[in-house]
């Protein structure tokens, strides 16, 4: 969803309509702009994934100034913010910490402490924000974390799901696995946290990291259907796991990995033919993309799995 255009905003009136799209009465912000006049410009985007929100701005430089006196006037329920940087250098403050922050940087902020954020020049940012009741941990474990988010070594894992997840922000959020995605994103956010600030391989981290592998392992393959080369082990290489262990969660799940991709495949594929937007595609284009090796094997696979050949349900739904 677009939240804010400045393009289409009168320049005398940018700065206003920046700073509304940030902050409110209940969640209050100073901004200050590096350069407040007509080349001021910003993108803003906002997208929900199974309870949780994705937000995304492109813009000109600025600042985010968030004092005491602003925290104490915070009045809606607080949020954890997790950024990733995409153009850009970034810069924050917090406990008098001031770090320069790059596209490799995730970024953890807790709305109940003071901090200053932005970048000069051009940047852009994508941004998880998770209702701090639901990640469950303490403020000053949060801050603790977010000063040492390298030192666990569930950055990287972390790094990685958090791209992929807020890159096809749009695509997700109407998946039906939009609200199990949350889940596990929540929970190895939380892992990360954990870990960062304490022992990593403490119960409470080792647990969350097994417990969303099933939901990343099928979010990453749904990310994935349309390419060839999505084997077990490329996923369990993803997943910095062995396929041994892959097929062993798979299993105890009840999922059969060959027989859900094909599942899968022949849904988005369905779904495909079924959408005008895709009336220039051929069968067998369709079926590439949707990740089959060849139109015999899709249209035998489909016609067994909905009674219809790919053409007839097409011709279907017209």
């Amino acid at each position: 969803m677009l939240l804010l255009d400045l393009h289409t905003v009168a320049p005398k009136e940018r700065a206003d309509a920046f700073h509304h799209a940030l902050t409110d009465d209940s969640v209050p912000n100073d901004v200050v702009h590096e350069n407040p006049s007509a080349d001021m410009h910003a993108r803003m985007q906002l997208w929900r994934v199974g309870g949780l929100s994705l937000f995304a701005v492109r813009s000109s430089g600025f600042e985010v100034h968030r004092t005491d006196r602003h925290v104490r006037g915070h009045r809606a329920r607080p949020v954890v913010s997790v950024s990733l940087q995409t153009e850009g250098v970034h810069h924050s403050e917090v406990d008098g910490r001031r770090t320069l922050l790059g596209p490799d940087d995730i970024t953890v902020f807790h709305e109940l402490v003071p901090r200053v954020y932005g970048w000069h020049g051009d940047g852009a940012s994508r941004s998880l924000l998770i209702d701090a009741d639901r990640l469950g941990l303490p403020v000053r474990t949060v801050v603790t974390a977010a000063a040492r988010l390298r030192a666990s070594p569930l950055y990287d894992l972390t790094l990685a799901h958090l791209r992929a997840l807020t890159r096809d922000a749009a695509r997700l959020e109407h998946d039906p696995g939009a609200p199990a995605v949350a889940n596990a994103t929540t929970e190895l956010v939380r892992a990360l946290l954990l870990s960062a600030a304490q022992d990593s391989t403490a119960p409470a981290v080792r647990s969350a990291v097994r417990d969303t592998l099933l939901t990343r392992v099928l979010a990453y393959a749904r990310r994935h259907l349309g390419e060839h080369d999505l084997t077990p082990e490329r996923i369990a290489a993803a997943h910095a796991v062995s396929v041994r262990q892959l097929y062993l969660v798979l299993g105890e799940a009840g999922v059969s990995l060959e027989q859900w991709l094909i599942a899968e495949r022949l849904e988005a594929a369905r779904r495909m033919l079924a959408d005008r937007r895709y009336d220039t595609l051929t069968v067998a284009a369709v079926a590439a993309r949707c990740g089959f090796a060849g139109p015999s094997h899709f249209s035998r696979r489909f016609r067994s799995a909905y009674g219809l050949s790919p053409r007839e349900w097409r011709a279907v739904t017209r």
